[in-house]
Parts: C-alpha cells; sequence; structure tokens
C-alpha cells in the first residue's frame, strides 16, 4: 500500500473563535464543545483536510458511507451541509466557511490559522470501504473501537512510548479501588439519546424516534434492579440539540449514554450505535449494523445487550445479563409493528388530532396482527387521554379503552403498559381501588423502569391520602424522566393536596422556567386561591385566556376564584358561558362543581357532584384530597359520596 505523511493533528484554527480537534473528533468554540454527529463531523473533517479544493459527492460518499450505499445519500449530505453551516452560522449566500460548488461539490474557504504538524511518510492503513463506520465489522465482537477515521501506524519509538503509557494505566485501573457511581437507588442510570434520522426524509422520523423508544424499552427490561433508562419524555429534549454530552449526563443524572443513527429503504436498514461513559466521555464501543429490516426486533435485543454487557465488565460484574431472542418477523408481523411505530409517534405528540391518528394507525396495526398486546396497549392510552383532553363525557371513550386494555393484557406478552393503561381505567371509572393498585404493582414489577406506571401510581396514592407514600413514588417517576414537565406538574399537585401550598407554589414556578406555558402548571392558581392570594391566582388566568382564548376549564376555574374573591356577579357571567358551551356539546359535570363550590352554592356543587358520579367522572378520584372540596366535607351528602367512590376512612 502507498506511503504518505503521517500527521498527528493538533487543533486546526478556522474563523474567529473555531477549533477542530482531530484527535478528540471534537469541535469547539471559544473553549466550549459543540455537539455535531458523526456524519456532519466525518464531512467537516473532510472539507477541512481539503481546504481550497472542490470535494465532489462521490469523494463524501465514499469517505462517509463506503462504496456499498444503498440508501439516498443526496438528501444526507444536504442535511449534513445544513448541520454544519448552522453551527458555523454559515450564510449559505455569503458563505464565509463553506462554499457550494454548483453542480461540482464543496469547498472549505476559510482560512486556516494553526494546521496539523507532519511526521515522516509510514504506512499507512485505511479502513475498508465495506467498513464505512470505521468500525471492525458489522457482527458483535468484543471490540470497542470508538467511531474513527483513517488508522494510522506511528513510529517505533513513539508505538513503545504508547504501550508502556497503556501498560501503566492498565495497572493503575486493575489495582485501584472499583468504584460505582450509581444513581440516589443504588442502580447506574443510562440514556438512550434520539437515534438521528439520517434518510433525510422528515417522513421517516416516526421510525429513528421509535427506534430511540424501542431501545429504551429493550435496555429497561434487561436487568431493572440494576440498570434504570431515562424515559423518552427526557432524552427528546436532546433531539436535533447542541448540548455537550458531559452537560446532557449531568442534566440527566447518568453515567452512560448510548448514541445511534438510522438510515433505511424499502428492505434494508444500516443502524450506528455507540456507547460512551460520562465520567470520561470515553467511547466504550461502537457497532455498524446493516441489516434486513424483517430482522429489526432481533437487532434492537442485540444492541440493547451489547450495551448492557459493555456496563457490566466495565464494572467488573461477572453475572452475565441473558437477553431476549426474538425471532424474524414475518412481512406481515412487520407491516404491524411499523404501523405500530407511527401509532406511537402520533401519540407523543399529546394533542387531540395526535391521539386521534394514533389511534387509526394502531388500528392498522391491530388488523394486520390481530394478537398484537403492544398495539391494544397504545390504543387504550390513546382513548384514556383523548377522553381527558377533549372534555368529553367518560363514557364516550371508556368502553373502547377498556376492551384495548383487557385485550393487550390477554394476549400475555406481560406488557407493564398494558396493565397501567387497565389500572387508570378501573381507578378513573369503576373506582376499583384495589384491583388498581394491584394491576399499578404488576406493571412496575414488569418493568421498574416504566415511568408512566410509576408517575400514575404516584396519583394514586395521592387520590387515597398516602401523600407519603405518593412523594416517594413521584421522586421514582422523575428519577427515571427528569425532564418531564407533567411529573414535575404532578408533583406539584400532590404538594398542593397535601396543603403545602408554598412549596407548590415554588415547584410550579420553576415549571413556568423551563416552560412558561406548560398547561398543567396552572394548577399554581388554586395553591394561590387557598392561599387568599386571588389577585396573582386571577391574573395568571387571564394571562393564559389572552395567549390560548376562551375554553371551558378556563371559564370553570374563572368562576371558581371570582367567587372565592367575593366578586359574584363576574362569576355567574363565567358560569352562563359554561352553560352555553354544555348546550352546543356535553361537558364533563366537572366543570360545574368548583364554580358552585366557590360561589357558596352547595346544593348545585352536589347535584353535579352527582351527575359526575353517574357518568363516572374521573373528578371524583380527587374527593378525598382536593382543598377545594373543604366546605362540603362536614355534609353528609358529601360523606357517603367517599363511601361509594371507594375514599372513606
Amino acid at each position: 500500500m502507498a506511503s504518505e505523511p503521517v500527521r498527528i493533528p493538533g487543533p486546526i484554527r478556522f474563523g474567529d473563535d473555531f477549533e477542530l480537534d482531530v484527535c478528540t473528533y471534537e469541535l469547539r468554540r471559544s473553549g466550549r464543545r459543540l455537539r455535531l454527529e458523526r456524519i456532519p463531523m466525518e464531512l467537516l473533517l473532510l472539507l477541512v483536510e481539503q481546504r481550497g479544493e472542490i470535494v465532489t459527492r462521490g469523494q463524501i460518499i465514499e469517505r462517509v458511507w463506503g462504496k456499498d450505499v444503498f440508501l439516498d445519500t443526496d438528501n444526507s449530505i444536504n442535511a449534513a451541509i445544513r448541520k454544519i453551516r448552522q453551527i458555523l452560522k454559515d450564510d449559505p449566500e455569503q458563505p464565509r466557511f463553506v462554499q457550494t460548488v454548483t453542480g461540482r461539490g464543496y469547498r472549505f474557504i476559510a482560512p486556516v490559522i494553526a494546521a496539523p504538524v507532519s511526521f515522516p511518510p509510514l504506512q499507512v492503513v485505511t479502513r475498508p470501504a465495506a467498513d464505512p463506520e470505521g468500525l471492525v465489522g458489522t457482527e458483535p465482537s468484543a471490540d470497542r473501537i470508538p467511531p474513527a477515521r483513517a488508522t494510522r501506524v506511528l513510529p517505533p519509538l513513539l508505538v513503545g512510548i504508547l504501550l508502556l503509557v497503556i501498560a501503566i494505566g492498565a495497572y493503575w485501573q486493575w489495582s485501584r479501588p472499583r468504584v460505582k457511581p450509581a444513581s440516589s437507588s443504588g442502580r447506574l442510570m443510562l440514556a438512550v439519546l434520539p437515534f438521528e434520522n439520517l434518510t433525510g426524509d422528515a417522513a421517516q422520523d416516526y421510525f429513528s424516534d421509535g427506534m430511540t423508544e424501542e431501545m429504551i424499552t429493550q435496555l429497561g427490561n434487561l436487568d431493572p434492579s440494576h440498570l434504570g433508562v431515562i424515559a423518552r419524555t427526557s432524552v427528546m429534549h436532546y433531539q436535533h440539540s447542541r448540548e455537550p454530552l458531559g452537560q446532557i449526563g449531568r442534566e440527566l443524572g447518568v453515567q452512560y449514554v448510548l448514541e445511534g443513527s438510522v438510515r433505511r429503504d424499502s428492505d434494508k436498514v444500516r443502524i450506528t450505535a455507540q456507547l460512551i461513559q460520562m465520567k470520561d466521555q470515553s467511547h466504550l464501543w461502537a457497532r455498524q449494523y446493516d441489516r434486513e429490516l424483517s430482522s429489526l426486533l432481533a437487532l434492537q435485543g442485540e444492541i440493547a445487550h451489547e450495551t448492557a454487557e459493555e456496563i457490566r465488565i466495565a464494572l467488573g460484574d461477572h453475572k452475565a445479563i441473558t437477553p431476549p431472542s426474538p425471532g424474524s418477523l414475518s412481512p406481515q408481523t412487520y407491516e404491524a409493528y411499523d404501523l405500530y411505530l407511527k401509532g406511537q409517534y402520533f401519540w407523543n405528540k399529546r394533542t387531540t388530532e395526535g391521539f386521534q391518528r394514533a389511534i387509526d394507525y394502531f388500528q392498522q396495526a391491530i388488523a394486520k396482527d390481530p394478537s398484537y398486546g403492544r398495539a391494544y396497549a397504545g390504543l387504550a392510552d390513546s382513548y384514556t387521554l383523548l377522553g381527558e383532553y377533549t372534555q368529553a363525557p367518560p363514557t364516550e371513550f371508556v368502553s373502547k379503552a377498556r376492551a384495548a386494555a383487557l385485550r393487550a393484557v390477554a394476549t400475555g406478552e406481560n406488557l407493564a403498559e398494558a396493565h397501567t393503561a387497565l389500572a387508570l381505567i378501573v381507578q378513573n371509572f369503576d373506582y376499583d381501588w384495589e384491583t388498581s393498585e394491584k394491576e399499578f404493582k404488576r406493571a412496575i414489577e414488569l418493568n421498574p423502569n416504566y415511568a408512566t406506571a410509576h408517575h400514575w401510581y404516584a396519583e394514586h396514592l395521592m387520590w387515597q391520602g398516602r401523600f407519603d407514600e405518593a412523594l416517594r413514588e413521584s421522586e421514582r417517576a422523575r428519577q427515571l424522566d427528569p425532564l418531564s414537565l407533567i411529573i414535575a406538574a404532578d408533583n406539584g399537585g400532590i404538594l398542593y393536596c397535601s396543603r403545602q401550598y408554598d412549596r407548590a407554589i415554588e415547584r410550579f414556578l420553576a415549571i413556568r422556567e423551563m416552560d412558561p406555558n406548560f398547561g398543567p402548571s396552572g394548577w399554581i392558581r388554586r395553591a394561590y386561591a387557598q392561599k387568599g392570594m386571588y389577585a396573582e391566582s386571577l391574573a395568571d388566568i387571564e394571562k393564559q385566556r389572552r395567549l390560548y382564548g376562551d375554553w371551558p376549564w378556563m371559564s370553570s376555574e374563572l368562576a371558581y376564584i371570582y367567587g372565592r374573591a367575593g366578586q359574584q356577579a363576574k362569576a355567574q357571567l363565567e358560569l352562563v358561558k359554561l352553560e352555553d358551551w354544555n348546550g352546543r356539546q356535553p361537558l364533563d359535570p366537572a366543570v360545574f362543581v368548583s364554580p358552585y363550590i366557590g360561589m357558596g352554592n352547595k346544593d348545585q356543587a352536589f347535584f353535579y357532584l352527582e351527575k359526575g358520579y353517574a357518568q363516572h367522572s374521573a373528578l371524583m378520584t380527587w374527593l378525598k384530597v382536593d382543598p377545594i372540596y373543604d366546605p362540603l366535607r362536614g355534609d353528609p351528602r358529601f360523606q357517603d359520596l367517599l363511601r361509594r367512590v371507594g375514599l372513606a376512612e
């Protein structure tokens, strides 16, 4: 093989404050590491190496993907160039760094201040085209090779020095006491960052998002007593983000991060994955997998198992982890799985339209595979939350939600999601607290890393007045999903119901700092009202009204607060609006209860409470703990309701 000068690269500086460090595979600005995915980083390295020269698309394809690529590289190159320009703040019309040469390629045009240092020519070992990610093999192996560019043979003296350093370091690492960083629960924590969609087609986002969620599920189920996995809600905050890995690790409270990318065509998929240890940001392993789509589930299990094994080896834990061994999917089963991923994609949008589209995809998946438990579980969750988001009477969706949840459980797949969905239904509609608790506990037993089960179980405990247990369970949910605003808001709800109003207000204000317009943080108004801070409560809801306009729950809150504040005429005007809405489309009776309590009309409040009970409104679950009902607690009618709902002492 021909020789060329071996370069031991130092930092390459360009622009006013950019620094490209080839050794550490980092782009920095003013000393701060910028987050750039592998494909754009490889492309930037190539452009800087060939600065002043035109780099063709063919050269880019061979360098980044290899010769035998089967995917749409044009869109991927375009996306990578866009990301490079975004992070460099480069204008494509008047470029300072990357110039497009129409019909030919790209050229790096910025002057380089410091260039690599060259050593005498030596033999060069380059990676084969069949190994485009810079990895050794596509099949699992014990090698741990970080994504890298060409491997170069160094001078013998330098090799000897490096071997001596490695030997000393290995002895020190072996002989020193081993410390296992862990969470407060004694488990290690890992985050699966959003897999990058490298197809260049935004319509494929559902697939890369689905891959992220599947890897979270697979890893969460492998060894939950020792390995905690951050939930989807929190990791999706880092989709397309530029935060340094160290910052992400601190924010999520994790010791390990799994990064990856996905490319697919009609029947093949290429997945890259790399496991990174946060304490020194070292790569424990990196892999590339080229597979048929029909073996996708088996591949996900394989990646999850390799990840867990590397963590186990790093900790010196010699107990092997047995992975699941799913077989290949039939074409029909794969179609059902693909439809399920689309359903999950829209379910996670948490909007009325999103739930409706999710229901459609889940139903299509079930039509393809009538025994598909996860699709039934998704259908149950969609119907349950759709009822809450549309404010429709509970009876409209609960029968469909219950049927789907029962089918999900009956499939025998032992899905935590299925038992969690069933627990929520029998709690909110049947007021069967014993069965609900059993189902929540079963879900957590099946998957201790399922944040939603911990989250909803915390609410279950709160509604029974078991506040200390509820706060502990809420903390478990928060640890698994630290950036989830709804988990934080419901934690504030527990504080509110336990009459810790100042702590609740503090929690809601912290949420507002993250997202000033997050709807559930509006519970701060109830805490204000219980403290007699009516002006603050009214000002907050008027601000929300200006942002979002009128809607029933807003008028319900206003009527309650006006009533508590002694402004009866204004409270009555809001009630008129509610009656008008109710005349056009029946509302949950819950929207009328608090206004009449605030106005001091107990008889009307009990009238709507009885309607809520008859319609199995989720309103009834709050009876025992919500301070709003304190004026009614001495009334025998209220005690009778508590008994019928199963919440009496």
